[in-house]
């Protein structure tokens, strides 16, 4: 795929979710600024594809181990081929492992860790569009849209980002939200900043000379 095919292939996806996106309207500040906030305070961080799972079983080395978590979500141990661990948290994998290993060790102790921190498709936040770096990322507590524009090396020369457009998933309805990313990154107002959820997608136009 050539730059201008490629270029092309952006504008259509970002043009296709605005047109999906049911309205339009403005996000409070980022929690920072503000008391009314959007944010998740409440977070747990859910297992995905390409996460580095760790079980530890208590007196059972042998039983222990890391384990990487393959696309269709599932991990192979020394014991159970195929368990699903993704879309769990690291508490409810471990409960999980216990009862499966309890057919096989007597009262199992179990402790589960995650490295890599990619998490699930569904909860990753994307940038497309006119950012340096577009592409998918995992979504943390209390992540803003600064935070994410700091990730994806901020705007591109031609972008036009005070167009950007926020579209977020509500009640199973597409909702866009205008941002101001000129007004945040390179004029340094903050109060443009905005808290960010699990799936937001944010859309960054080119400008038209």
């Amino acid at each position: 795929m050539n730059a201008k095919s490629g270029q092309f292939t952006i504008l259509a996806i970002a043009a296709a979710l605005t047109l999906q996106a049911c309205s339009t309207s403005q996000l409070p500040p980022a929690t920072v600024q503000n008391s009314l906030t959007t944010a998740v305070t409440d977070y747990k961080y859910l297992i995905g594809p390409n996460d580095t799972v760790t079980i530890f079983v208590w007196r059972n080395p042998e039983l222990s181990g890391s384990f990487i978590v393959r696309p269709d979500g599932q991990i192979t141990t020394s014991l159970v081929e195929d368990i699903p661990v993704a879309g769990k948290t690291p508490s409810q994998l471990a409960r999980e492992m216990e009862k499966i290993l309890a057919k096989f060790i007597r009262d199992p102790v179990v402790t589960v860790s995650v490295n890599g921190f990619v998490g699930p498709f569904s909860e990753q936040v994307r940038v497309i569009g006119a950012a340096s770096k577009p592409q998918a990322y995992p979504y943390r507590q209390y992540m803003t849209l600064l935070d994410l524009m700091i990730a994806s090396g901020g705007l591109t020369e031609f972008a036009s980002g005070n167009s950007a457009k926020l579209v977020r998933t509500k009640n199973g309805k597409q909702v866009s939200y205008e941002i101001k990313l000129d007004d945040l990154i390179r004029e340094g107002d903050i109060s443009a900043n905005v808290d960010m959820l699990p799936g937001d997608i944010v859309i960054i136009p080119e400008a038209w000379f």
